[in-house]
């Protein structure tokens, strides 16, 4: 199995124990605070990796480290993917947990290309243009890009939404250049 598929199916797991524990948010800032730190220092990715130090210990650390602070049943987890040697896939699952927390509560990404900086007001007035044509929550992700000359190009997943100046030149120039040969 691919890694990306793995953490996909730890992440589904994770999902379903924290809608138990009802508590979408407050795990996924718990995964993301490992991952960061597993990402950020050195020594807590190199003791995870090294197999010197058995899954026992390393569970017995989980263990100490978060009893109390964590739900019981978070440790749990994190001690299964230790005892599975899937540890270091952390930060994978804790990406996958996100992508599906957002499905479930109907929220997708956007990335918005624009051809110069802009205000909170069109920020607000395209986040909501957005969220209307999809039919969901929409999180922008505003990019500058200067080459568009001027509107906008949206990409959700797979879609691409080009509503740019330089887009409708090439489409003007195009007619204008189909009808001057015939």
């Amino acid at each position: 199995m691919r890694e990306t598929t793995i953490a996909r199916n730890y992440a589904e797991t994770l999902l379903e124990l924290a809608q138990r524990g009802g508590d979408l948010r407050g795990w996924g800032e718990t995964i993301d605070t490992i991952a960061n730190a597993m990402e950020s220092d050195r020594r807590l990715r190199v003791f995870l990796e090294s197999p010197r130090v058995s899954a026992q210990q390393k569970n017995e650390i989980f263990q100490k480290a978060y009893a109390g602070a964590l739900p019981r049943t978070f440790v749990r987890f994190l001690q299964a993917l230790v005892s599975h040697r899937r540890q270091m896939l952390i930060p994978a699952i804790a990406r996958e947990y996100h992508d599906l927390v957002d499905q479930v509560e109907g929220r997708v990404h956007a990335t918005v290309s624009v051809a110069r900086p802009v205000d909170d007001r069109d920020r607000q007035l395209v986040t909501s243009q957005l969220s209307r044509v999809l039919g969901k929550e929409v999180v922008p992700h505003f990019h500058v890009n200067p080459s568009i000359l001027g509107g906008v190009i949206v990409r959700v997943g797979d879609t691409v939404l080009d509503g740019s100046v330089k887009r409708r030149m090439a489409t003007l120039r195009a007619r204008m250049v189909g009808g001057a040969a015939r």
